[in-house]
């Protein structure tokens, strides 16, 4: 089947989180909630200057995408053509409930998906780090209807003591362990808890598998999500207090829950296919020669260029990959004026 030709319940759409940091209206209204408790650290919101290559690495990698939601607190960056067709914009107040609202923490955003009406059933989720460096096709990322993802089991740890991104986890992982028996979802999906898909990256799920009662965590690959609605309407009919209670978070903090809770609930309920892992995280950095190397490598279908390092020369690290991305993305995408 052409791409052209899929039916309107195969349509998948591609959705992405943007905020613009330098904007002064949103910026006072941010500060006026910096007394609330959270995490509020420049480097969630900073720009990287670098979206258009996102959308032009869609545009040439995944032209079968139906539509892409643009989501925005309701700025919009200048060179943005918001009369393509292909392009929806979303504000938060289209289908974030207002009692959720000012929200500065993506957490609450991506837990809210669902309720965008015209939003495909079957989505892909990006974060606005995230790039497509070669082709891709719908199987990719679906198969039979089912998202696709790799399973890989492993002890949930944290690097640093003040960790809330850890400690969303630990929430996550204690609602999973409330609805699923992991004894019996290893037996019903053996297969795809451990695929030879998933190369080496099998001994830590293997390992993990000697604790049967409770899931320990899992590895996430800072790569696109495939995602259906309807798990996110099942997990918000199991788990709807708990969920109402963390998108009070205006800001990431400890009782955080996130998008995992759905991608684990997809897992451990056997809702995927699996998949091998073609990406390639990125942050950052002072020297980015290994990062350069990484880019023009070619042997990655998309990476994830991460904010994530305080003390840095955040500007000539942002502007030496920026270089690289515009050689290897030179023309301009008909998202852009």
């Amino acid at each position: 089947m052409r791409y052209m030709e899929m039916k309107s319940n195969e349509k998948i759409d591609i959705v992405v989180l943007w905020v613009d940091g330098n904007d002064k209206k949103w910026q006072e209204e941010k500060n006026r909630y910096l007394n609330e408790f959270g995490d509020s650290n420049v480097n969630r919101f900073r720009d990287c200057e670098n979206l258009q290559y996102f959308f032009r690495g869609i545009e040439k990698f995944a032209p079968w995408a139906n539509k892409i939601y643009f989501i925005t607190y309701g700025h919009l960056p200048k060179w943005l053509d918001v009369n393509n067709e292909k392009l929806v914009i979303v504000n938060h107040k289209d289908f974030i409930p207002e009692q959720y609202l000012p929200t500065y923490n993506s957490n609450v955003i991506e837990l809210n998906l669902h309720r965008i009406e015209e939003l495909s059933e079957k989505f892909i989720l990006f974060n606005d780090d995230m790039f497509l460096l070669k082709e891709t096709k719908p199987e990719d990322f679906f198969v039979d209807g089912k998202p696709k993802d790799i399973y890989v089991e492993t002890m949930l740890s944290s690097s640093t003591y003040n960790d809330s991104h850890f400690m969303m986890k630990v929430n996550i992982l204690y609602l999973l362990n409330k609805h699923f028996n992991k004894k019996e979802c290893v037996r019903k999906n053996w297969f795809k808890f451990v695929n030879p898909k998933y190369g080496k990256l099998n001994n830590s799920t293997l390992l993990c598998m000697k604790f049967k009662q409770r899931f320990l965590g899992f590895q996430s690959f800072h790569n696109p999500y495939a995602y259906l609605k309807e798990t996110f309407r099942t997990v918000w009919n199991e788990e709807g207090a708990a969920l109402d209670k963390a998108c009070y978070n205006r800001f990431r903090t400890f009782s955080d829950l996130g998008h995992f809770l759905c991608r684990y609930w997809q897992m451990v309920s056997g809702n995927f296919v699996p998949q091998k892992y073609e990406g390639k995280y990125l942050y950052y950095k002072n020297d980015n020669t290994e990062n350069i190397k990484e880019l023009k490598s070619g042997k990655y279908k998309y990476v994830c260029i991460n904010d994530v390092l305080m003390d840095i020369d955040f500007e000539k690290s942002r502007d030496e990959l920026n270089v690289v991305l515009e050689e290897m993305f030179p023309e301009k995408s008909s998202f852009e004026l």
